[in-house]
């Protein structure tokens, strides 16, 4: 279940926009993210399982953003973002939309950071998820995720109250944030033949791939996306941002419609294929993780280890890194889930 065109023009790139006129996001910067992001954020453990390998055939290194602070790797992305405001826009504060885990990483950003924080999430978010952003001390302003523009509502907040809009992924901040996890990844476990990555805007693979490919020329890089909202594989396909209707999936950090546009024209650079799961093989990977490696995982966070374990990687390589990207879900939905 694999499509997208394999890269040929990888590069680490340079300050100077890439062919779609949208500024590029380099390892240096990557690294300068996590000169800023140290001491801040948490450097995430690499786990390992036996019994995966052998299930899998290949050597599988799991890197786990749900031990991230605020649950996900997000925290990377907003946190990047906040320290680079002005000390004028720190003092106005910054609004954000997000189904959930860029809210929480933002909220808790802006407290850490001394600002305020105004996020705009849909009605229908996880409660668990609204409750944790509100306790890091933002305002909520809902919408309903179906019939309103999220991206419209924050940038007319932005604009009424002298807001700085942080995205959740179209951003070259967040990006080079998120790259972050990458740069750990390989400094842990050394090269990889392959690298499965969950896509929702695509904020998340656009740094890892960036850090990536810098950094291990010859790696694979495989977005796992819900079957119900294979934006990225389309747009990939179609050699074009390609718009779905909103995916109604279990995964709901990564029902996005479209992708950004920033990210898609680093994606479709350094992306080799994109991957689908189904909600069934996101269930299986869940309870996994719980029974094997004593983790929690999230729907959105178990995709890519979802993919492995479904056999969706065709002739997989030796060694295999898998972003496990994060673990805010509530006890109730949870046990839900794998009921």
């Amino acid at each position: 279940m694999t499509s997208g065109p394999t890269s040929t023009n990888r590069s680490t790139g340079g300050a100077d926009p890439d062919a779609s006129g949208t500024p590029d996001v380099t390892l240096d910067d990557v690294r300068e993210a996590a000169r800023r992001l140290a001491g801040a954020a948490h450097r995430t453990p690499v786990l390992r399982s036996r019994t995966l390998d052998a299930r899998t055939g290949t050597q599988a290194f799991l890197k786990c953003e749900n031990f991230q602070r605020a649950g996900a790797f997000k925290f990377r992305g907003a946190y990047h973002a906040l320290s680079r405001l002005t000390p004028e826009e720190r003092a106005s504060g910054v609004v954000a939309y997000s189904s959930g885990n860029h809210a929480q990483a933002v909220a808790l950003a802006a407290r850490e950071r001394g600002t305020r924080a105004v996020i705009v999430m849909p009605a229908d978010a996880p409660r668990s998820k609204r409750d944790a952003t509100a306790g890091y001390g933002a305002e909520i302003i809902t919408y309903d995720r179906y019939t309103e523009d999220r991206v419209a509502i924050g940038r007319r907040i932005a604009e009424e109250r002298g807001l700085t809009l942080i995205p959740p992924y179209d951003h070259p901040h967040v990006i080079a944030g998120q790259g972050t996890t990458a740069l750990e990844l390989l400094d842990e476990t050394g090269p990889l033949d392959a690298l499965l990555v969950p896509v929702g805007g695509g904020g998340l693979m656009a740094g890892v791939a960036t850090a990536a490919t810098a950094l291990a020329p010859g790696i694979r890089m495989i977005g796992v996306e819900p079957a119900a909202g294979d934006d990225t594989r389309r747009s990939l396909a179609a050699g074009h941002r390609v718009a779905v209707p909103v995916p109604r999936t279990i995964a709901d950090g990564q029902a996005a419609e479209t992708p950004g546009e920033l990210t898609f024209a680093i994606n479709r650079r350094l992306v080799d294929s994109v991957l689908l799961v189904t909600d069934d093989e996101i269930r299986t990977a869940m309870a996994f993780a719980f029974e094997r490696l004593k983790i929690v995982v999230e729907p959105s966070g178990a995709t890519a280890l979802a993919a492995l374990l479904a056999g969706h990687l065709d002739h997989p390589p030796a060694r295999t890194g898998v972003i496990v990207s994060g673990g805010n879900i509530a006890p109730d939905r949870f046990r839900e889930l794998l009921g």
